[in-house]
């Protein structure tokens, strides 16, 4: 008996298209048929930076930038630039801005370490130091570039959730890990945990390496973590230009470690981008450390703005942790968040709002001038007389 011949048949117009329906179907984000190479792509869920309005005339205390203008040397010097060396690649190692830190800080220069903003820093310090199988350990509410990182970098993590006061609990990194990092003061909550904390933390971690993000550090009324140095060979500190410098616009961040950590950090950024600072950004930079006087003077305005700003807020019936930083995160129990954050915007008023678990209720407000804080109470007062006037109905 002669077997009957298999043969696929030829799909007609119709099956062409259930079978179109079908595999877009099947796709797994909804799209297209993904293409071969697209397997191949890094992808990851991207920070979303604070809104920066191209509207004049607005308050801006979104992105904790400085209020006032960088020291009058900076601004000096930036009139005065040659345009002509721009056409030259600049030092590679940062020299006159790397000795200059060191000297402030006390530091030898080949414990300090340059790179293009403290997000640029932190990225590289991810990069150099977190390549155990073991997560690293960072707070749950904490600067949410962390688990950006991590993913981007395939590093495992894990999540420490904050006390019910927003606090560390330093127990929580006794656990066996592949790193640690946190800032302080920490991000969103401004809450300044003491170095006494933060010493218990690296006794307990002698084999890993220990991150303190001090962005906000100039602004506290404790020390940094940089006392710590001479001791622990594994803490790296970094610090930036953006808040207390008044520089943000420059991108200008700093490590501050052992000579191993900082020879690392070097070995991975020439292997990355020899040239990471610019001409411009390494000689402003150096000037602006030069002037402390100025430096103090302002970071004072801001702290004396702020404990002005929090007697105001309690005033208007919010509530917040104690901010030892250039921002007040604070949350109201008669007035939702989104809402007095939609109505200050409507009034050029612009503030930072987080749409995720646990920090939903809050607003996180940066310091700016009297005048500039002043209005913001005003614009609060507002709002809140018609907001909890509807929540009473």
């Amino acid at each position: 008996m002669r077997k009957k011949r298999l043969y696929k048949k030829k799909p007609d117009d119709t099956e062409r298209k259930e079978e179109r329906k079908r595999q877009k179907r099947q796709t797994a984000y909804g799209g297209e048929i993904m293409k071969k190479w697209e397997a191949n792509i890094r992808k990851v869920v991207p920070y979303v930076p604070g809104e920066q309005p191209k509207a004049e005339n607005i308050i801006k205390l979104n992105t904790n930038e400085n209020p006032y203008p960088p020291a009058p040397g900076v601004q000096k010097l930036a009139a005065q630039m040659d345009t002509d060396r721009m056409r030259l690649y600049p030092d590679p190692t940062n020299g006159a801005l790397v000795d200059v830190l060191a000297q402030t800080y006390g530091l030898p220069s080949d414990q300090v370490f340059v790179g293009v903003g403290s997000d640029d820093v932190l990225a590289m310090c991810f990069l150099t130091f977190f390549n155990s199988e073991k997560p690293i350990l960072f707070p749950d509410i904490t600067y949410s570039f962390y688990d950006v990182w991590a993913d981007l970098y395939r590093i495992p993590y894990r999540c420490q959730p904050l006390d019910e006061n927003l606090c560390i609990r330093r127990e929580d990194y006794y656990q066996e890990n592949g790193g640690i990092i946190f800032p302080n003061p920490n991000a969103p909550t401004g809450i300044y945990e003491p170095l006494e904390m933060i010493e218990d933390v690296l006794q307990h971690n002698p084999d890993v390496i220990v991150i303190i993000d001090e962005a906000y550090i100039d602004f506290a009324d404790g020390p940094s973590a940089r006392s710590l140095l001479e001791k622990y060979e594994n803490l790296l500190v970094v610090q930036t230009f953006s808040k207390s410098r008044s520089m943000a616009g420059m991108r200008i961040g700093y490590a501050m470690g052992s000579r191993e950590l900082i020879r690392a950090l070097n070995d991975v950024k020439y292997s990355f981008n020899s040239y990471t600072m610019n001409q411009a950004a390494l000689e402003l930079g150096t000037e602006a450390v030069r002037d402390q006087a100025y430096f103090e003077a302002c970071v004072e305005k801001i702290k004396a703005t702020r404990e002005w700003s929090k007697t105001e807020l309690k005033k208007l019936g919010f509530s917040f942790p104690d901010s030892q930083s250039n921002f007040i995160f604070a949350t109201h129990d008669r007035a939702d968040a989104r809402v007095i954050f939609q109505a200050l915007k409507e009034r050029g008023i612009f503030v930072r709002y987080f749409s995720k678990p646990r920090v939903d209720a809050y607003l996180r407000i940066t310091i700016g001038t009297d005048e500039q804080m002043v209005k913001l109470m005003e614009a609060l007062k507002e709002i809140l007389s018609h907001e909890c006037k509807n929540a009473v109905k």
